[in-house]
């Protein structure tokens, strides 16, 4: 049981520190990427025009120089055409929070991580400890079990051993039990009722 429980606890850690290890390397990727880009740009969305396809422009420069003429290079047209050309492009000056996305994914994978412990805590480690708790005793009864004589009387032992042992977990055992119970007998009473309509 001993090293059951080491093993349990080594996979547990090992888990935590690959989730750690993905955040760290993927905020190292993204301080790298805003090295490449700047958190401002101008953007000029252009449409066909005359022979030429239509094409989006990006540069970073200031609010001020956000037009046509400093944004799109090379020009596509040349001499009394650039007027015309520019006059149809649509520039948008964009900003962005480079920090603000960092900090969103790290809060977005710390999530995923918790949950991904939750979830190997809920496989692994719960069954565990419900066998060395309750014994190897069910504390659901079968389908077969299951009648019309009192559906909660289990759930009652459950109380009482919760009261004795005063610890979170029991309480939600005992919570988590008696909500199977429930869901158990409402299923029961649905299909007897769905064999008596039918």
């Amino acid at each position: 049981m001993a090293s059951l429980w080491g093993g349990l606890l080594r996979l547990g850690s090992m888990l935590s520190l690959s989730c750690l290890a993905l955040s760290v390397l993927l905020l190292v990727q993204l301080t790298d990427a805003a090295k490449n880009f700047e958190d401002v740009r101008c953007k000029c969305i252009c449409p066909p025009y005359k022979e030429n396809s239509g094409h989006i422009y990006n540069k970073n420069i200031s609010q001020k120089d956000c037009d046509c003429l400093h944004v799109v290079e090379p020009m596509p047209v040349r001499g009394p055409d650039v007027e015309a050309y520019c006059l149809r492009c649509e520039c948008k000056y964009e900003e962005r929070s480079s920090v603000t996305i960092k900090v969103t994914i790290i809060i977005y994978l710390s999530i995923l991580g918790l949950l991904l412990l939750y979830m190997v805590y809920l496989t692994l480690i719960e069954p565990i400890l419900k066998r060395r708790l309750f014994g190897h005793s069910q504390l659901i009864q079968s389908d077969d079990d299951v009648g019309d004589h009192q559906p909660f009387a289990n759930a009652h032992d459950v109380l009482a051993r919760s009261r004795s042992r005063a610890n979170v977990l029991n309480k939600v055992e005992y919570a988590q039990q008696r909500w199977k119970l429930q869901v158990q007998e409402q299923r029961k009473s649905v299909f007897d009722r769905h064999v008596v309509l039918s």
